[in-house]
Formats: structure tokens, sequence, C-alpha cells
């Protein structure tokens, strides 16, 4: 290229191979699949559309302008595009690499550093930051807040946030249970337990529940208090080089521990651990090896449970239940009858919701980002979870149950938003561990 002429602002930048973005055939069959297309009707927001803006770009076509930025972050990462490509490109991993490359080419604005630096990968200051909503929770200004409805002085957007604050737990899960709990039987398994940060701060009797059946089960279950961040919140905003530091000290970690499987009970852990190897650290000479090893070995809960002899609940839970698939479970590691079956198991009335494995609009943080979009697309989610008039909706992703909690609240729809596990869970322990279960 002569020294004269305008280079491309991803030029000596780790760029997507040419393979993922040149050959789109323009079908449009991902659009058929994308939430955010099917309510906004742009192009612009249509995955096709973003495999040609980054193509542009890297071709110097088309300058790193807060719109391409925009259109790369209003993807819901919701996968569905990855499967329906009919020439097997991956529109959602490239907006993800989009990402990255804005990352590498801008200046980061600091509370980014703080947050994805900072905070994510120290498990003592996320529980720290906890503090203020357990006070604004446990020691009434909630309370006081709704019983004078200060909330609807709020814009709707804060009015939402507020509403979507989940009970925090007064003890954050990783200092409340054993490093190693033992089988209730004869110990047929040794799993190590992926603590996932918001099961650990906010979901902690999910997880609670994930170690219970794990035992009745015949499993000793080992879990590793120094765990960190699995990494998606930083590959999701770019910041892939503390991505694979977290991998690398998670990988190190449950490297130094004899177990048979490694389990989670987070769709999102889930399929970002399974990447470690091929993808995440797949150019680290040092750890690739070591990393396919342990993205090998792990299980989301519910695939882990359905490969193995499952005790028969003493106690069914006789209730209706429907299910929404969290994408990074059905989507991101094709599991999807699994948690169906437990539910089953469990004793349920399990009713299929229309659209079930369409995202719910979360994506983590969309709600902050993206309010109007994610909003729309929560909106329909819980119609379709209303039409089933089903007390529980069960789902197995942090970030899908704050924010089908939230869409019930929104709605006054009557019901609970639970994880799959913990519906089994109150199979295995008792009637009166089932009082309550529809009431949110």
């Amino acid at each position: 290229m002569p020294d004269n002429l305008p280079r491309s602002p991803f030029s000596r930048l780790e760029i997507p191979d040419e393979e993922k973005y040149l050959y789109c055939i323009r079908c449009g069959l991902c659009l058929s699949a994308c939430p955010l297309y099917r309510e906004s009707l742009k192009e612009t927001d249509s995955p096709r559309a973003r495999v040609t803006l980054v193509r542009k770009a890297v071709e110097g076509d088309l300058g790193l302008s807060h719109n391409f930025t925009d259109q790369m972050y209003r993807c819901l990462d919701c996968l569905a595009c990855n499967a329906i490509c009919p020439v097997g490109i991956r529109p959602a991993d490239l907006a993800l690499e989009a990402r990255y490359l804005i990352h590498q080419a801008r200046p980061q604005p600091w509370i980014k550093s703080l947050i994805f630096r900072d905070y994510f990968p120290h498990p003592e200051r996320m529980e720290l930051s906890r503090l203020p909503m357990l006070a604004y929770q446990r020691l009434g200004p909630k309370r006081l807040v709704n019983r004078l409805g200060l909330t609807r002085l709020l814009p709707a957007q804060l009015r939402d946030m507020e509403r979507m604050l989940p009970t925090v737990p007064v003890r954050p899960l990783r200092h409340s249970l054993l490093e190693v709990t033992s089988a209730n039987s004869e110990r047929q398994y040794r799993v190590g337990f992926f603590l996932g940060c918001f099961q650990s701060l906010v979901f902690a009797e999910g997880s609670a529940a994930t170690v219970r059946v794990l035992a009745a089960n015949g499993c000793q279950v080992v879990m590793p208090k120094d765990v960190k961040c699995c990494g998606m919140p930083h590959m999701g905003y770019g910041d892939v080089e503390e991505a694979r530091a977290l991998a690398r000290h998670n990988i190190d970690l449950f490297g130094r521990l004899d177990v048979d499987v490694i389990v989670t009970d987070c769709a999102t852990c889930g399929s970002t651990l399974k990447r470690y190897g091929s993808h995440i650290l797949a150019q680290d000479p040092e750890y690739v090896g070591r990393a396919s090893a342990f993205s090998a070995r792990v299980r989301d809960i519910s695939e882990f449970l359905g490969s193995i002899p499952l005790r028969e609940p003493e106690h069914p839970v006789r209730i209706r239940v429907t299910y929404h698939d969290p994408c990074h479970l059905g989507w991101g590691q094709n599991v999807r009858q699994q948690p169906r079956q437990l539910l089953q198991l469990a004793g349920t009335e399990l009713v299929e919701m229309k659209e079930s494995d369409w995202c719910c609009g979360s994506a983590g943080t969309q709600v902050f980002t993206h309010y109007e979009t994610s909003m729309r697309v929560l909106t329909r989610k819980i119609a379709n979870a209303a039409a089933t008039e089903a007390p529980v909706i069960a789902t197995g992703c942090p970030g899908c149950q704050l924010q089908l909690g939230l869409g019930v609240q929104r709605t006054g729809l009557r019901a609970s938003v639970l994880h799959p596990i913990q519906v089994l869970d109150r199979a295995y322990r008792g009637n009166s561990r089932n009082k309550g279960i529809h009431a949110h």
C-alpha cells in the first residue's frame, strides 16, 4: 500500500480470518433467527449486515465510527445465527472479535479498565461491592422506597434496574460451601465444581442446590475457593487478554485437582469454559494442550446428571413448569433435552413455551446499554411464558434468571424463576421445601 494512502484502522491488529466474513451469500437465513432484527426490521441490525460491516472495516473502507461500534455491541450474542448459517460463517463470534479489534484500536475509558481489570478478576472486591445492595435490601430502605412509591419517580430504565435487583444472600456461597462435600452414599464420582461469580454473590441457593443434588447422587464435590471469573464478560467487551489471563488461572487451579469432570450450573460459564482450548487459548503454545484437556472435562450440571444413573426423588414436585433455553446452553453447548429431563424427573408437568430457544434479551448487560431493545425482546419472551400458565419458569443461566425475573415483575405475572436444579433439589428434600415454590 502506498504511504500516502490512509491505512485501515485495523492495520497491524489481530483480525478475523478472511474466510469468516468473505463468503457470506446474503441468503437471509440469519435474519429469520435474529431477535434483534425481528424487533427492529432494520438491515443494519442483522447478522449479515455485521458481517459486511466488519469486512469493510478490515478492508479499509470503513472507519471505527460510533455507529460501527454500536452495531457490534447491539448484537445479543445469542449464537442462533452461528447455527443457521448455511456456509459456516459465525456472525455472533465475528461481532465479539470486532469488539476485540475496537478494544485494541482505541484508548479505553477508565471505567472499563476499572470493571474488567480491577473488579471482575478479584472475587474479594466483588464481595465487598455487594454490601450497599445488601444494606438497601436488609436494613429497610428498599421496603420504604417501594411503600412510598418513590420508584415511580425514576426513569423507566432505572426503575427496571431497581426491580431487577435479586435478594442478595447475607454470605457469599464461596465462603459457605465446604471445599470438599462428601457423597451422601458410596462415592461414584469426584466432581470439580466451577462456582460462578453470580452464583456465589446472588444466586447462592441455586448453586447450593447443585452441590446437594450431586452429593445425593454419589458425587464427592470439590469446590476450589480461588476460582475466578470464567472470562465471558471480558470477551463480551473486547478485553481478550484479560480473559486469557483468567483462563490460565482457572486451568492451573483445576489442574491441581484430581477430578473426573468439571461441572458448572451457569450456561454462560459452561459455554466459555468449553472454549478455553478451541478459542480463547488456541494460540497459546504453552497452554493450548492443557486448555483443551480442561475444556474436554467441562459439563453443564444437567448435562452431567443426564449422563449418570440418578436416584429417584422421594417427593415429586407436582406443579406445572415451563422452560426457557439459555442461549449459551442451547445454541452454545447443544444442551437442550437434559434440563427438561431433570424437570420431568422432579415430577413436574413440563409445558413448552413458544420460542423457548429465543433470547430473553439479557445478553449480560443489554438492560444497561440497549434498554429499549432488551425490553422489547423480553416482553415477547414473557408473553410466551405467560401463555403456558405455568407458575414456574425454569432456566439455567443467572443472566436469564435476572432478566426473566424482571419480566415477571413488569407484567405482574404470578410465577417464580428458578434453576432446574432447584426444582430437582426440592423433589429430593421433601414436600416441606416445596411450599411457596410458585410465589415470586
